[in-house]
Formats: C-alpha cells, structure tokens, sequence
C-alpha cells in the first residue's frame, strides 16, 4: 500500500529545505515587539473536564494583554479556572517563524464596582480602542462582545526560527 504523503527528497525540495533551520529562544524585546504587532491569538483554558482552545482579538498595552469575547462558557469559565495560556505565532515560511507563549491569570473585567475596577475597565477599552476605534460605541462592529478580559502575564516564552 502507497502511503498518502511522500517526503520530499534532496532533488524535490526546495533549497531552503535542504539546510536545517536555526531555532533560538526569543529576547524579552522580541518577545514584547511580537505581541504588540499582532492582535489575534489562541487562548487555551480549563473548561470542566477538558481544555479549550479558542482564537481571540487582543491588544499587547504596558506589559498586559487586553481582549474581548462574548459572555459564553470561556468568560464563565475563567471565573472559575483563571488559569490561561495564549500563543501568538508569526510565519513568514517554513523554516522562517516566530511563536510566542503567554501564561498567566486572565481577569473578567467589571464595568461598575469600585472605583479602580471601574478605572480598569476604562483602561481596557482605551487599549482596545487602539486596535478597533469603534469598540463598545455605537458602531462596534462585533457589539456581542461585551466582556472585557486582561491577562496578567505570569511567564513570558518565545522561540523563533530561521532558515540558513
């Protein structure tokens, strides 16, 4: 039986496959540059009995990261397991990449409450704002998301890739 893939010999491949790429871990520089160019990402999350993972919009703003959903079962289930990874990747080829990890405690953030709740709250939608001006006004073009969430980050990783 023919297996349904062939692994690219040294005269099929391209030049750029025939070089082992050079992987490295990533500065906090870089790190911090690719988050704040970037503003979609994969959240991983404790769920119940398993782990989700969900694409979501964010914003990188004074060392946090700042993002929006609607108030499904992700929101609730912060409240419960606060707990999150989130990646953030940068592919320009094969052997050309950068991916970047975020663990940390991601809070649901509260319109009202105290006054520094209510000033945190505010600030979230600055950030957002930078991204989509339209956020929480009446032309918000995704107005079902109306919970606010900052990640905190607790540990910060990278690698990065380059072809020789």
């Amino acid at each position: 039986m023919k297996p349904d893939f062939v692994l690219p010999d040294e005269t099929s491949a391209p030049e750029a496959w025939s070089h082992s790429p050079r992987v490295r871990t990533m500065s906090r520089r870089q790190l911090d540059c690719v988050l704040a160019r970037n503003h979609v990402a994969r959240i991983a999350f404790y769920n119940g009995f398993r782990v989700e993972l969900r694409p979501v919009h964010y914003v990188y703003s004074n060392g946090m990261l700042f993002g929006r959903s609607s108030f499904d079962m992700k929101a609730v289930a912060w409240l419960i397991h606060p707990e999150v990874v989130l990646e953030v990747d940068e592919v320009d080829g094969v052997f050309d990449w950068r991916s970047v990890l975020v663990r940390g405690i991601v809070s649901v953030l509260q319109r009202g409450g105290t006054a520094a709740q209510h000033a945190e709250y505010w600030s979230a939608v600055e950030a957002l704002r930078t991204f989509i001006p339209a956020t929480l006004t009446e032309r918000d073009p995704t107005p079902e998301r109306n919970a606010l969430f900052r990640i905190e980050p607790a540990e910060l990783t990278g690698r990065e890739a380059r072809g020789r």
